[in-house]
């Protein structure tokens, strides 16, 4: 159903049973999955590439134009995946020459006023919670959880099944299977509780803890302890995930959690 309220493009593509609602906007280079939600004052631009059974609520804006000041106007996309919820007044850029695509993948939510920058690759199944920023070439893995108001740097990686704690300045990469918070943002233990909902077996999540006491706990440097794990751990599918998510992070991963107390503090 597409209210007459509406301004919907002839050239756009529209699948079965798409839904438009009055005063929502979308433009000619443009497609939209089937059963497809568009609600009121919602802008779907030039080049957005929404899948079926998504949700784009009010005052959301997919496919803006990157906020980056090397855009010449190139031709992109936006690309979102099915069953993604876009909450309200959320933005979503297209890509610019660096990648020509922003993805968000499927069974994704987006909560209200979260931002989406230029390139960003996002998983599936992952979570922005209310105001959390991405800026430009943001990578985040399946599973992924970034909490309210965070703000994450241009360039840096979150892994799969990654919790990051509201208000957040993430300028370092987050490892999979991981916890993050503080400021400045640091290793504060193993996501076991979204590992277990998720179907982690109880062995699978005491060799990810296992590992990361390794590279977090035991002082060594970020070398020697890949090196340690390497040859102190099997190969299997979590150990590799995540020493080549730390050996291929070119921003440098996170480091663990260290007290602020002062030397007065630690004496009362």
């Amino acid at each position: 159903m597409i209210s007459e309220l509406a301004v919907v493009h002839p050239n756009a593509k529209l699948g079965k049973n798409v839904v438009v609602e009055p005063f929502a906007y979308i433009t000619g280079d443009v497609e939209i999955g089937e059963n497809t939600i568009i609600r009121s004052h919602a802008s779907v631009l030039d080049g957005a590439r929404i899948g079926k059974n998504c949700k784009i609520h009010s005052g959301a804006v997919i496919a803006g134009e990157p906020q980056d000041l090397k855009f010449k106007g190139e031709v992109t996309t936006a690309v979102i995946g099915d069953n993604t919820t876009v909450r309200e007044c959320v933005t979503i850029n297209r890509g610019t020459a660096a990648k020509g695509t922003t993805i968000v993948g499927s069974n994704c939510l987006l909560m209200a006023y979260s931002h989406v920058g230029h390139d960003c690759v996002l998983g599936d199944y992952i979570v922005l919670v209310n105001g959390t920023s991405l800026a430009g070439e943001v990578e985040i893995g399946d599973w992924a959880i970034i909490a309210g108001m965070c703000g994450v740097h241009q360039f840096t990686k979150v892994g799969a099944h990654a919790m990051v704690a509201g208000m957040s300045r993430v300028g370092k990469d987050v490892p999979p299977f991981i916890r993050a918070g503080h400021d400045p943002i640091a290793y504060v233990g193993v996501n076991s509780i979204g590992l277990r909902r998720r179907g982690f077996s109880s062995e699978d999540i005491v060799e990810i803890q296992d590992i990361y006491r390794i590279i977090f706990q035991s002082k060594l440097s970020i070398s020697n302890a890949i090196a340690r794990v390497e040859n102190e751990f099997k190969q299997s599918t979590h150990r590799d995930e995540v020493l080549n998510f730390i050996k291929e992070s070119k921003r440098g991963v996170i480091k663990p959690y260290q007290s602020k107390l002062k030397d007065e503090d630690a004496n009362i």
